[in-house]
This record gives structure tokens, C-alpha cells and sequence, in this order.
């Protein structure tokens, strides 16, 4: 009897590791969907994007800007004021898969100052890769027109400040 319950212990404990496993791997898996339409193309995982335009940084997963206000690292689902005037389709994205990556902003603030004013990033909403598809616009106006069809996003919240970003993997 103390074998059988011994050995169910062990499978059960095999089974919780395997469960446990496959979720941690799912969620570092392909998050293309998560990714906001202004996010930048090739990548099938993205944690956070940082834009050295404005030194800000986006979670992907979460939908909220990280920024520093008054000496504090804040989450909040837009952008400052101070970036009212930022373009968020046409500014540069750095792709970081690093935890908390603020923690190493001086870093990437100086490994990332050469892409400021950068504007040849191609975006995911721009992108006619099939595996963008569900980026595509439904009413036949694909790359460039609102989600919806009226020619202006900034109305729905997708303009500028609003949205998602594209860069390099860490």
C-alpha cells in the first residue's frame, strides 16, 4: 500500500512539473496578437518595447506605458503629457524580452541614443505578412486606414501616443 501511494505521489508530482512547464512555455511563446498595431515587424515575441525617442517603455502583454514621473517608475495606459506630440507609428521601437527593463535604463539609453529620430521602422499595421492578418483592416482599407473607416484613429484612441511598438530582442 505504501508503494502505491508513494508512486501515485511521484505521478502526480510529475504531472504538476509538466503542467507548470508547458504554461511557463506558452507564455513566452508567440505573442503577435498581444503586439499593437504600430509595434514593429519580425518578431513572434515581445515583452516590452522601448522607444529611445522619449525613453519610454511599453509592456506589451499588459497594454501599459512604463515611465519615470517625478523620480518614479509608474505604469499607466497612456503616454505622459510631455509625449502629447509623439508620433507612436513613425517613432522607433527597441524589442526588450527582459524583465523589469527600466531597472537598466541608463543602459538603454545609451546603447539605443543612435536611433532617436529614427523613421524607417516598418510597423505591423504597414506589414503584408499573412501572419499580421489579424492586424489587417475588415473593410478592404488595409495599411494605413483606421480600424474604423473613418480616417481618423485618434478619435477611437489608436493615433498617436496610442498603440504598440517594434525593436531588437535582448
Amino acid at each position: 500500500m505504501k508503494k502505491l501511494v508513494f508512486t501515485a505521489a511521484i505521478l502526480v508530482s510529475c504531472l504538476s512539473f509538466t503542467l507548470a512547464n508547458a504554461q511557463i512555455h506558452l507564455s513566452v511563446g508567440v505573442n503577435i496578437g498581444a503586439q499593437p498595431e504600430w509595434g514593429p515587424v519580425g518578431y513572434d515575441h515581445a515583452d516590452y518595447y522601448y522607444m529611445p525617442d522619449i525613453g519610454v517603455y511599453y509592456d506589451v502583454p499588459v497594454h501599459q506605458y512604463v515611465y519615470l514621473d517625478n523620480g518614479v517608475w509608474i505604469r499607466r495606459a497612456y503616454l505622459p503629457a510631455r509625449c502629447r506630440d509623439y508620433d507612436i507609428y513613425h517613432g522607433y521601437k527597441v524589442v526588450v524580452n527582459r524583465p523589469n527593463p527600466w531597472r537598466y535604463d541608463a543602459d538603454y539609453r545609451v546603447r539605443y541614443a543612435g536611433y532617436r529620430g529614427r523613421r524607417d521602422q516598418v510597423i505591423i499595421r504597414d506589414s503584408h505578412e499573412e501572419r499580421y492578418r489579424e492586424h489587417w483592416h475588415d473593410n478592404g482599407r488595409h495599411n494605413g486606414w483606421d480600424k474604423h473607416g473613418d480616417g481618423d484613429d485618434r478619435e477611437h484612441g489608436h493615433g498617436r501616443g496610442h498603440g504598440h511598438g517594434h525593436g531588437h530582442d535582448d
